[in-house]
């Protein structure tokens, strides 16, 4: 047996003895997500039913659930199932209906770690601290520096000044086509956001990866990726700051990336959030700045509507973007 058609069994086979033990369920949660994107592109002079590229996984308009089940023995929770999944609409991709599998993990607490197997977030640079799946703005992960999910297996800790993590995945992202890569990443961080206002990672990342977009594999040549990155969160007030650097080496070049963002709070609660993020890249021999601008506002706790201008300086293209996201818990 393949070394990914093994690994598939092992999660399958915990998965299967976590779940077959109803009276170690402590509590399962599902939510219902439906979200719709739209917009317009200058480069393509046309719609645009996707918010960066036709071929990346977010976002796109899609139907899907997102699933947290809790297993607890008399000591407490041990264990926690987590699948989240999408049907996307993409209309310019080899198929018409694009499933998207984001989250497939399941993670079991222990006294000196939590240790997880499946799909999940390796833990290199901001994407491993900051959940943007239903975000207009991303982090760098979703321009080449980085994850935001794969598969294989992680150990992290929390603690009272921070916390850490480290994971090995097979590099191969969100798609599921194995080529024998692998991903080596840690994580450490300073600070708790909710108790400290700011938060600073440092991270380190080696390994041979596919180089995908998505669910879409690009090039099955396995490239070397060499990277370290640091990024920090400010909150101040209703203010908010995000920087986030990476640098190294990939696919034998050179690499670099920088981005902040700042963020304002507004109305009651914060119900208005505006945004504005510029990023550097430099990748491939080739620099770019990105420029994006962006408003969310929640107009109920399950409805919330999104927009943002985004100017890309390779391709001179000014994307104009509007969402609206649905997402709502169901009893069980």
């Amino acid at each position: 047996m393949s070394r990914p058609k093994r690994f598939a069994a092992l999660l399958a086979a915990a998965v299967f003895l976590a779940a077959a033990s109803p009276l170690l369920a402590s509590k399962a949660l599902l939510y219902f997500e439906v979200q719709g994107v739209g917009g317009y592109s200058s480069a393509a002079k046309k719609a645009i039913f996707y918010s960066s590229s036709a071929m990346d996984a977010m976002q796109k308009p899609s139907l899907g659930f997102d699933y947290v089940q809790r297993f607890s023995g008399p000591s407490g929770d041990f264990a926690v199932l987590a699948v989240q999944a999408r049907l996307a609409w993409n209309r310019e991709g080899g198929r018409a209906v694009e499933p998207q599998l984001y989250n497939a993990y399941l993670k079991f607490k222990t006294k000196p770690f939590d240790f997880w197997l499946g799909h999940a977030v390796p833990r290199f640079g901001m994407a491993a601290a900051l959940d943007s799946h239903a975000a207009l703005l991303q982090p760098l992960a979703m321009s080449g520096f980085g994850f935001d999910r794969d598969w294989g297996v992680g150990l992290e800790r929390d603690t009272a000044g921070g916390g850490w993590g480290v994971s090995l995945t097979t590099g191969s992202g969100m798609s599921a086509k194995f080529s024998g890569g692998y991903f080596l990443a840690g994580r450490i961080q300073t600070g708790v956001l909710n108790e400290d206002n700011v938060a600073a990672g440092f991270s380190l990342g080696l390994g041979r990866i596919i180089d995908a977009m998505g669910v879409h594999v690009m090039s099955s040549k396995l490239i070397e990726f060499k990277m370290a990155a640091f990024d920090l969160t400010w909150l101040r007030n209703n203010v908010e700051h995000r920087v986030e650097l990476v640098g190294g080496r990939r696919d034998g070049k050179a690499a670099f990336a920088a981005l902040y963002r700042i963020g304002c709070g507004l109305l009651d609660e914060n119900r208005l959030k505006l945004e504005v993020q510029p990023a550097f890249i430099l990748a491939g021999g080739t620099a770019k700045m990105e420029l994006s601008a962006g408003a969310a506002y929640l107009l109920h706790p399950d409805w919330t509507i999104r927009t943002a201008a985004v100017y890309a300086s390779d391709t001179k293209d000014v994307r104009i973007l509007f969402q609206i996201y649905f997402y709502k818990g169901l009893n069980l």
